[in-house]
């Protein structure tokens, strides 16, 4: 399998289904699916909505788990149970999308920030639970590396893999806008053939502006050739608006294939 670019949007989350055939009309294989807002996989109308928009495409599809207010590592326990339970609940209907969701890790709170261990046992206890239904659903949950802010679990590659490594039904989102943030983009490369998913954005490497590539100061002739040498399957394109994609694929056809 070629290296199969996929588009994504978050700023499109409250926005009506059909800029999505947009992807298909750019030359996309497949779209990733934000799923909140008005993608939310457990609403029955969205979710049909979202079903008959793929039936109409020829697009793969992979999917993003909800992450706004939720924290897989928050020592206030209803919150953390409300996260497991709706990252678990996306990652159920996913199954009869695609098999792989992406979902964020948890974050240090202000009272987290005193107890890191029990932080990081929480977080490792949340993945084993998703880890679990993602397994017995035919799903692989993959871990996405955060941006740089310190409060963030799993910005470096070795917190990722620690975190992640022999959790049944877990993998890894290797995210280089995110990377960059964190000024770590050749830091992951090594460890690129260990990615089950990947996401590409552009930024200048100190907010996370998810840029159309080229577009801030990510070298990706380096990241594609290193890619392209220990990575095969879906790479989600992540932007704002359907001209973003285009200039994006631009970049991607040029650097990738």
């Amino acid at each position: 399998m070629s290296l199969l670019p996929y588009f994504s949007s978050s700023a499109k989350i409250w926005d009506e289904i059909e800029w999505v055939t947009g992807i298909e009309e750019c030359g996309y294989t497949g779209w990733e699916i934000v799923a909140d807002g008005n993608y939310r996989l457990d609403n029955a109308q969205k979710y049909r909505a979202i079903k008959d928009m793929i039936a109409s495409t020829k697009l793969g599809v992979s999917v993003h788990a909800p992450y706004g207010d939720l924290n897989l590592a928050t020592l206030n326990d209803p919150i953390y149970r409300e996260s497991i339970r709706q990252v678990s609940t996306c990652i159920q209907y996913a199954a009869d999308l695609t098999d792989r969701v992406t979902l964020h890790p948890g974050y240090l709170s202000p009272v987290g920030k005193l107890m890191p261990k029990k932080v990081w046992d929480l977080q490792k206890e949340a993945l084993i639970q998703i880890g679990k239904v993602a397994s017995d659903h035919g799903v692989l949950a993959c871990v996405e590396n955060m941006i740089g802010v310190k409060e963030f679990l799993c910005r470096f590659p070795q917190e990722l893999m620690g975190m992640t490594e022999g959790i049944e039904g877990i993998g890894m989102t290797f995210d280089f806008g995110h990377a960059h943030t964190v000024g770590m983009v050749n830091d992951f490369l090594p460890f690129v053939r260990k990615a089950n998913h990947i996401h590409i954005h552009d930024n200048h490497g100190n907010v996370d502006e998810h840029l159309a590539l080229g577009d801030g100061t990510i070298k990706w002739d380096d990241v594609g050739r290193a890619i392209k040498k220990d990575y095969r399957g879906v790479i989600v394109i992540e932007g704002r608006s359907i001209d973003e994609a285009r200039r994006s694929l631009s970049v991607f056809s040029r650097c990738f294939v």
